[in-house]
């Protein structure tokens, strides 16, 4: 019994031994540590390096349609714009990853609504009424009114429209759902107004010749008439409509409106919202004070 307590005592012995010899590690590669911990994701080609440092599951989607200066796209593909890169701006200050999404402008409201999007942000005029004669203000929330904005009456050089007069029975192009839509069959009621999905189709009519006018947003004419494909359209002078705003449009109720509306705020202040006025050409119809807008 002796030597086999002493034995058992022995095996103890040396497995304390063993034991004392392992390595101790506080190492969180090491095979016993908890690997469960993710990595924050490497930023990407075009993606800048604030995002990758601030990772964020947060998203938001912006409806937008192709609409220079605002939301278009430069020669490799890429979405640019006034709007876009403002947009940006508000929604990674308030932490959000922003999504863009092209749709049918007709559908604008529908999209917001039904929760496909989170806001309009595309030259979006807030102060007119649809053809259902209701005010925008009363179909969605509206942010802080960011820039200025008229309807004007684009034509060949030589189409000899000059008046509106001229308008009596020629055919007109403009967005559906558009204000321009809005204001061109109010305004030119002699004329026979025709829908298109987007402004740029109106411009391609007028080129083509299978419209007579195209009745446009200002901040639109003006980066496409004179220039390149379009050097022979023109703005027709004194056909314009009064002055109008661009707004943000989200949902009624919306949390967002209020943010994004300190955030343009800031944005201002900071002198950033002058920076991209002049980069995209609307330093003269951008709004870069907001304090007469606070309620």
């Amino acid at each position: 019994m002796k030597k086999f307590l002493a034995l058992i005592l022995a095996v103890v012995m040396m497995a304390a031994m063993f034991a004392g010899c392992q390595p101790k590690t506080d190492d969180p590669t090491a095979d016993n540590a908890d690997t469960t911990a993710t990595k924050a994701p490497e930023a990407t080609e075009g993606t800048e390096a604030t995002e990758a440092a601030k990772p964020t599951d947060k998203t938001v989607t912006v409806g937008y349609t192709i609409y220079e200066p605002m939301n278009y796209k430069d020669e490799s593909g890429k979405l640019i714009g006034f709007d876009t890169e403002l947009a940006e701006k508000v929604f990674a200050n308030l932490g959000y990853k922003v999504i863009f999404k092209e749709i049918d402008w007709k559908a604008k409201y529908t999209e917001v609504n039904s929760g496909s999007i989170d806001c309009i942000w595309n030259g979006f005029t807030c102060n007119t009424a649809d053809d259902d004669g209701i005010a925008r203000a009363d179909k969605v929330d509206f942010s802080y009114n960011y820039m200025e904005n008229r309807q004007v009456v684009v034509a060949k050089k030589d189409s000899g429209i000059k008046t509106a007069a001229d308008l009596k029975g020629k055919l007109g192009a403009a967005e559906t759902g558009s204000a321009g839509e809005t204001y061109g069959k109010e305004t030119f009621k002699d004329a026979v107004i025709k829908g298109f999905d987007v402004q740029t189709k109106c411009l391609l009519e007028v080129k083509s010749g299978t419209a007579n006018f195209a009745i446009l947003d200002a901040q639109l004419a003006k980066s496409y008439c004179g220039q390149g494909d379009y050097a022979d359209l023109e703005i027709v002078e004194g056909l314009d409509s009064e002055v109008e705003y661009y707004a943000i449009g989200f949902k009624k109720g919306s949390e967002l409106t209020a943010n994004v509306n300190a955030q343009l705020d800031a944005l201002a202040k900071d002198g950033t919202i002058s920076a991209l006025a002049d980069k995209y050409g609307v330093a003269n119809t951008a709004i870069k004070d907001f304090s007469d807008q606070k309620k």
